[in-house]
């Protein structure tokens, strides 16, 4: 399921890559481009979060912001600690 969310949201991306940014002079401001940056938070964050990422990358791109390298934040990888406390506070409520 994950996969198949991931690809719906990315479609779009590539679509937007392929057909209309060629179109448009190059002018982003970061790197990497805003393009580049919505698919790779949506493959390490998935969808959602990939998206809300991407979406707050996009409201920084105009003239009042210097840009510059803006990488994809790496996923917090959980401890074994905090699945063992997630799987044990489940049976308490």
């Amino acid at each position: 399921m994950k996969i198949t969310t991931r690809r719906v949201v990315q479609a779009p991306i590539k679509l937007y890559r392929s057909y209309i940014s060629p179109l448009k002079p190059p002018t982003c401001r970061f790197y990497p481009t805003c393009s580049q940056y919505a698919l790779e938070a949506v493959e390490v964050h998935g969808a959602l979060k990939g998206s809300w990422l991407a979406a707050k990358r996009i409201a920084k791109c105009h003239p009042f912001h210097p840009g510059g390298v803006d990488l994809v934040p790496p996923a917090k990888k959980r401890s074994d600690e905090d699945r063992f406390a997630d799987r044990a506070g489940k049976g308490l409520t």
